[in-house]
C-alpha cells in the first residue's frame, strides 16, 4: 500500500473529528476543477464496486446517462475527513458503469454550517427552466441545503455536461421552516416535472409538479406505508416494467421506494419499496407490504439512473454500508469509507407465493468478466476448491444452476455451501442453500475478524422457493471486502461487507445430500480491475483534469 504517499498528498485529514465534520466546514482546502488523488490498491479497496478517492461517502445522488451514453455518478462526500459531514457532492463517470473516472467535486456548500445533501439530476432537453437557450443537454442538479435549522431544496445549472455547475439565484425552489424535509428526486411525466422528497419524521413522501424546475407545486403525500423506522429518507419513484415468470413484458408498473434509518429488521438502514400506479399526482401502492430491495446489512438508499429509454430496463445503485457502523469501519485505516453497490439492472415480477417482487441483477459484467477459474456442468454431491491467489483484482463471480428439484421428498439436511477463506488465518465468510421443506439462503461473515463492532451482526438468511419446474440458481461477486449474491435470478439480493485481517483466496463449494435426480453447475470467473488501467507510475489514481471528457 503507498499509504504513506497519498497522506502526504491529503495532509492530516484523520486528525478532524466527527463533531467538527457534522457542524461546520473544515479548514482544509477542498479543491476546485481537479480529481481527488486516489489510492485504489488496498487491501480491502474493491476493484469492480465504486469507491471514493479519499474520505467518506455516502448516497448516491444526482444519477444520469447523458445522449452520448456516459454515466453520471454523483454522491454525498466528505472531501477532508473519515466521517460523515461537511457534506459536498463528489462525481465520477464510466462508459459501462465499471470503470470510474473520478472527476472534480461538483457541488460545493454555499457557506458556514450550511451542506448539500442528497438530490437528483435531469436532463432539460426542452429548456424548460430558461437556463439554457442554445442547448437541448442542460443538467439541472435538485439538492437539499441543510443546515442545522433548517432544510429546503435548491436547484442548479450545469451548461457543461454536468462537470460544474451554478446554482440558481432564486434558491430555494422549495422553503421551508423544517430541518426535516430533504433528498428530492425529480422525474419527467409527460410534460411536467415531479418531485417525490422526505419529510422524513412525519413519515411521508411528499410529490410536488413543476413546469420549470423553479416553481413547485405540492400535489399528495404517501404517508405511512411498510416499515416506519424512524425516520423516511432518500424517496425514488419510477416507472418499471413488469416481466411475468415467462419472461413476457406487462403492462408497466410504478415503484415507489424509501429508505428508513434506523429501523431495519437487521438493524440500522435499509431500503423498502411499493408496486403501485402514478397518475400524475397521486402514487397508490398495489396493497400494504413492506418489501425489502436487499436481505443484506449493507444496502441502502438505491436510486435510479435518469436518462434511459422507455425500452430498457432502470438500473440502480445503492450505497454498500450501514448507518451503524460506516464511520468506523477498518478501511479508514487506508484513507477511506464506504463503497457504492454494483450497477444493477431492476424489474417487477410476481414471485412464487410471494407475489410482487424487485428482481436485481448485476448489470452486464463482461467489461470486467475475466478468465475461467472453474466449470462443471454435472455436479453431483462433492467437492470443488478454487484457489484464487493468482487473480490480481482478488474479485471473481460465480453463477450456480440448479435443476430437477423434487416438490417433495428432499431431506433437511440437502444443501449446497460455498466457503471463501485465507488459508493463512483461516479466516473465512460462508453462504449456501437449504432444498428442503420452505428452502432458505444464507450468509454468515463471522468468520472474518478484521472488524468488531456490536452492530455489525453475521448472520443473515432468506427463504427462497425453487420455481415450478424445479430449477433455482445463485450468482455473485466478492471483491476484496464485499459480497454481493443475486439468488432466485434476481428475485432476491443480499449486500453484506466482511473485513478479515488477511485477504480471501480460496473459494470451496460443496453440495451434499442431493436427491439423484438434481443436477447442478457452476463456473467461476475471476473479475479485473477496473482501476488497475488508471493508475500512473506512483501507483495513484488521478482521475480526470479536464472539466468535460474522460
Amino acid at each position: 500500500m503507498r499509504n504513506n504517499l497519498l497522506s502526504t498528498i491529503i495532509g492530516l485529514s484523520q486528525l478532524h473529528s466527527l463533531a467538527l465534520a457534522q457542524s461546520s466546514a473544515t479548514t482544509i482546502t477542498v479543491p476546485t476543477g481537479t480529481p481527488i488523488v486516489g489510492d485504489y490498491n488496498g487491501t480491502y479497496r474493491p476493484q469492480v464496486h465504486f469507491s471514493p478517492p479519499q474520505h467518506f461517502m455516502n448516497d448516491p445522488n444526482g444519477m444520469f446517462r447523458d445522449a452520448d451514453g456516459l454515466w453520471h455518478l454523483y454522491y454525498q462526500y466528505n472531501p477532508t475527513a473519515l466521517v460523515a459531514g461537511n457534506q459536498h457532492w463528489g462525481h465520477a463517470t464510466s462508459k459501462d458503469l465499471y470503470h470510474w473516472v473520478n472527476q472534480p467535486i461538483a457541488l460545493f456548500p454555499p457557506e458556514e454550517d450550511t451542506f448539500v445533501f442528497s438530490g437528483s439530476v435531469v436532463v432539460d432537453k426542452n429548456n424548460t427552466s430558461g437556463f439554457f437557450p442554445d442547448q437541448d443537454n442542460g443538467v439541472v442538479a435538485i439538492y437539499t441545503l441543510a443546515s442545522p435549522t433548517v432544510q429546503n431544496q435548491a436547484i442548479a445549472y450545469s451548461r457543461d455536461g454536468g462537470y460544474t455547475f451554478e446554482p440558481y439565484e432564486g434558491n430555494p425552489v422549495i422553503d421551508s421552516t423544517s430541518n426535516q424535509f430533504r433528498d428530492p428526486k425529480v422525474i419527467r411525466y409527460n410534460d411536467s416535472w415531479i418531485m417525490v422528497v422526505a419529510y422524513p419524521q412525519d413519515f411521508a413522501i411528499g410529490i410536488f409538479e413543476s413546469s420549470d424546475l423553479k416553481e413547485w407545486t405540492p400535489t399528495s403525500n404517501f404517508s405511512h406505508h411498510g416499515l416506519l423506522g424512524l425516520q423516511y429518507e432518500c424517496p425514488n419513484m419510477i416507472s418499471i416494467p413488469y416481466i411475468d415468470q415467462d419472461g413476457e413484458r406487462q403492462d408497466d408498473m410504478w415503484l415507489m421506494a424509501i429508505s428508513i434509518n434506523p429501523g431495519a429488521p437487521l438493524g440500522g438502514s435499509i431500503t423498502e419499496y411499493f408496486p403501485g400506479h402514478f397518475n400524475g399526482t397521486h402514487f397508490e401502492a398495489v396493497d400494504g407490504a413492506a418489501r425489502i430491495a436487499d436481505f443484506g446489512k449493507d444496502n441502502y438508499a438505491g436510486q435510479w439512473f435518469y436518462g434511459l429509454s422507455e425500452e430498457e430496463n432502470p438500473v440502480s445503485i445503492a450505497w454498500a454500508s450501514n448507518w451503524q457502523y460506516t464511520q468506523v469501519v477498518p478501511t479508514g485505516d487506508e484513507g477511506w469509507r464506504s463503497a457504492m453497490s454494483l450497477p444493477r439492472e431492476n424489474y417487477l415480477t410476481k414471485a412464487k407465493r410471494v407475489g410482487w417482487k424487485l428482481v436485481s441483477k448485476p448489470y452486464d459484467l463482461s467489461p470486467v468478466l475475466g478468465r475461467e477459474l472453474a466449470s462443471n456442468d454435472s455436479f453431483g454431491n462433492s467437492t470443488l476448491t478454487v484457489d484464487y491467489s493468482d487473480v490480481e483484482s482478488n474479485a471473481i463471480y460465480w453463477e450456480v444452476n440448479v435443476t430437477g428439484i423434487p416438490v417433495t421428498g428432499v431431506s433437511s439436511t440437502a444443501s449446497m455451501n460455498f466457503t471463501f477463506s485465507s488459508p493463512i488465518t483461516n479466516e473465512s465468510i460462508k453462504a449456501g442453500y437449504y432444498f428442503g421443506g420452505d428452502p432458505v439462503y444464507f450468509l454468515d461473515r463471522a468468520g472474518a475478524r478484521g472488524f468488531d463492532n456490536i452492530f455489525f451482526t453475521d448472520k443473515t438468511s432468506l427463504a427462497s422457493l425453487a420455481s415450478s419446474d424445479g430449477s433455482w440458481n445463485t450468482s455473485g461477486v466478492i471483491d476484496r471486502s464485499i459480497f454481493e449474491a443475486f439468488i432466485d435470478s434476481g428475485v432476491d439480493s443480499v449486500t453484506n461487507t466482511f473485513f478479515s485481517t488477511e485477504p480471501l483466496t480460496r473459494m470451496v463449494f460443496s453440495t451434499a445430500d442431493l436427491p439423484e435426480d438434481l443436477k447442478v453447475s457452476i463456473s467461476v470467473r475471476a473479475l479485473e480491475s477496473a482501476w488497475k488501467d488508471l493508475e500512473s507510475k506512483d501507483g495513484l489514481v488521478y482521475g480526470n483534469k479536464t472539466s468535460s471528457t474522460d
